[in-house]
């Protein structure tokens, strides 16, 4: 991707190679595949996630107090971050001006390991996250090499930019009111139909990653776009589930299938049209 002398986001606070003092989980284990099928791209789940982090942590926490340089290549990849955060700032900014919409930034925080948010304290095993209660994106940069060895995607830069771009989603859909709408309609519900309104959710976060790709394809290269559907192909729930628990159990899928997630950011990629991401009239 073409990013190197744009605008670096001004909203993003860099706490890699710092360490809050907290406890954190030994390892990660059992911790670490629990938040990963249940909150991969999580959205807005780290806060009903916490009281069991708590609990699994009791008896197999450390204390890691530490503070070291960051090398070049995470220098680096902390300012392409920050770019790809700009790019979102200026698109929704657009987007959002010609509906008649004031666009409101959202804060980016990059951690190592562990990190402390108005949702709750999480680790890197969650994957990156958006907390609503703060309105900022939560990243672990290492976490994409996990998903490029464990789970199978290319990798590459705009694979990190599709992540980004999908929980700036979450914000928009926080500063739209989906995600609070959701959610009420959630309470009372059976734990298979509540799940079902979470990938609409999730699904429309996809499109509108793909949909702020549309915006800047002149920032594209060969090859970007077959990187975000690839990591999209990997984060789907049948995907994950496959991998760690060896079958598949559709009624709990919060996220959507592989074929899903690629096919509503390719929708948002190719319409550029937010009208046309309604994943909830769609597949409820």
């Amino acid at each position: 991707m073409k990013w190197k002398g744009e605008r670096k986001s001004e909203n993003v606070e860099d706490r890699r190679g710092m360490s809050s003092g907290g406890k954190i989980a030994a390892g990660g284990g059992l911790i670490g595949i629990i938040i990963l099928l249940i909150n991969m791209f999580g959205g807005e789940n780290v806060q009903q996630l916490t009281p069991v982090l708590e609990q699994l942590q009791q008896g197999q926490s450390t204390e890691q107090v530490q503070q070291r340089e960051l090398t070049p290549e995470e220098k680096e990849l902390g300012d392409f971050a920050a770019t790809i955060l700009g790019f979102t700032e200026t698109t929704w900014a657009k987007v959002f001006q010609e509906n008649g919409m004031t666009y409101e930034n959202p804060g980016m925080v990059l951690f190592t390991d562990n990190v402390s948010t108005a949702c709750g304290n999480a680790t890197a095993a969650s994957g990156p996250f958006y907390c609503p209660a703060d309105r900022k994106v939560y990243m672990d940069l290492a976490f994409f090499e996990e998903l490029r060895t464990r789970f199978g995607a290319k990798g590459g830069d705009f694979a990190i930019a599709y992540v980004i771009a999908h929980e700036v989603g979450h914000h928009v859909q926080t500063l739209l009111g989906t995600s609070g709408k959701v959610r009420k309609l959630q309470q009372g519900l059976s734990q298979t139909a509540a799940n079902k309104l979470s990938v609409s959710l999730e699904l429309q976060a996809d499109f509108y990653a793909g949909l702020w790709a549309h915006y800047n394809q002149k920032y594209l290269e060969e090859g970007d776009i077959e990187e975000a559907l690839s990591a999209a192909q990997a984060v789907g729930d049948d995907a994950i589930q496959k991998k760690m628990q060896g079958h598949v159990t559709p009624d709990s899928f919060t996220h959507g299938t592989s074929a899903q997630r690629i096919e509503w950011f390719k929708r948002g990629y190719q319409t550029g049209d937010i009208r046309k991401g309604d994943t909830f009239a769609e597949l409820n």
